[in-house]
């Protein structure tokens, strides 16, 4: 394994990261998270046409760049670094790969170049707080409880009309309220043979109503999904084993997302050191005494480490290896380190609003709350590997 970055992929950061601090610094974050969309169609066209970003994992018969999941990890760092909000993860991350995986030949050359072009956004909507389960990241259900169970709650599907139509309701969708396709997670065949199938549905079906929810990170909108006989197309064949193939992309989404956790804690760990050189206290900078150095040195090991699992993870994925879910609890929990250090060593302007570090802050914790906690993420690892089975012997 060659662990050093391509001409290319060195490319792709550098053009991406200069991209992001022209257009989307402080307040442009700021304007845009207060949007009716949550991010800037602008910033997202630009960054469709200039770098082809939505289609960097997708194959060029598609339109697509024709990248690997480590070039997706490594666009997800910059996005983090500047906590960009954009369709990126739902769409390029969670939605895309189920089309390829999953889609007819008919449904991927109709909606996977549209993805790559930008012009199609998309989010994966599956019920309730179960967007970590689904995807193998805290627990392993083989039969798809998490969607319901053929019980009441969470989205129901039924034939009719020729066709299906979905009833129910999905909360916590990211960018669930601006994308122009949805694919959602439903059950069927009642109770006694329940099962689970991803449906597509277009943003302006009938039956189709959507908000926008408050969220603890702005940066991640997201919406409540609620569907009344509401017209959808079953992605793929019903035949299809939609549950496994969703644990599949767990790895996939866990490497990016750990890659951006690693890109947001480096860029508050930076900000950090910025500031403590130019506060002082005492006569002399507050960076310069021992306790912060210390404080300091302790959060970069951790953003390095991080940042080493992030990389591996990325790789791991594209070779089928199961190590995303730690990767990501390393990269959730350094971040958090950083956003906590970088608050309280800002002093009084740590805790203001008009400060942006409590932004990256929030970061760590609403993406524990969606994809983690830390300690689930770990357990459900060490469950996977037997390590305690092992340990017992």
């Amino acid at each position: 394994m060659d662990a050093r970055f391509t001409a290319e992929q060195d490319e792709i950061r550098r053009t991406l990261r200069e991209l992001l601090h022209k257009r989307c610094g402080p307040e442009e974050l700021r304007a845009a998270v207060d949007t009716p969309a949550g991010h800037d169609p602008a910033l997202w066209t630009a960054l469709a046409e200039q770098l082809g970003l939505p289609g960097l994992a997708l194959p060029e018969g598609y339109g697509g760049v024709g990248c690997s999941v480590t070039e997706l990890a490594l666009a997800c760092e910059e996005t983090g670094r500047a906590l960009a909000p954009s369709p990126l993860l739902a769409t390029a991350v969670l939605t895309a790969p189920l089309v390829i995986t999953l889609g007819t030949d008919a449904q991927r050359a109709e909606l996977l170049p549209r993805i790559a072009s930008g012009g199609l956004t998309a989010a994966l909507a599956v019920p309730g707080p179960a967007l970590a389960t689904a995807l193998g990241l805290t627990g392993h259900d083989p039969r798809g409880e998490w969607a319901g169970g053929g019980r009441a709650g969470g989205v129901q599907a039924r034939q009719a009309d020729g066709g299906w139509r979905l009833y129910g309701q999905a909360d916590q969708v990211l960018d669930g309220h601006s994308a122009r396709l949805l694919v959602v997670a439903a059950h069927t065949g009642g109770f006694a043979r329940s099962r689970v199938l991803l449906f597509l549905v277009r943003g302006d079906a009938t039956g189709l109503t959507r908000v926008r929810q408050t969220a603890l990170d702005a940066t991640r909108p997201q919406a409540r999904i609620q569907l009344r006989h509401t017209p959808a197309e079953l992605l793929g064949g019903a035949d299809d084993d939609v549950v496994p193939a969703l644990a599949r992309l767990g790895d996939t989404v866990a490497a990016c997302l750990a890659a951006e956790a690693v890109g947001a804690a480096d860029r508050v760990l930076e900000r950090t050191v910025e500031y403590v050189g130019q506060r002082e206290q005492f006569g002399r900078p507050v960076g310069s005494f021992q306790a912060v150095k210390h404080r300091l040195a302790d959060v970069y090991v951790q953003v390095q480490a991080a940042r080493s699992a992030a990389y591996y993870a990325a790789w791991a994925a594209a070779h089928e290896e199961t190590v995303g879910g730690l990767a990501l609890a390393q990269a959730l929990q350094a971040l958090r380190s950083a956003a906590a250090e970088g608050i309280q060593l800002h002093g009084g302007i740590g805790f203001t609003w008009e400060h942006e570090v409590h932004l990256y802050f929030k970061r760590a914790a609403g993406d524990e709350l969606l994809f983690g906690p830390v300690h689930r993420l770990r357990a459900h690892a060490a469950d996977v590997a037997h390590v305690f089975e092992e340990a017992g012997r």
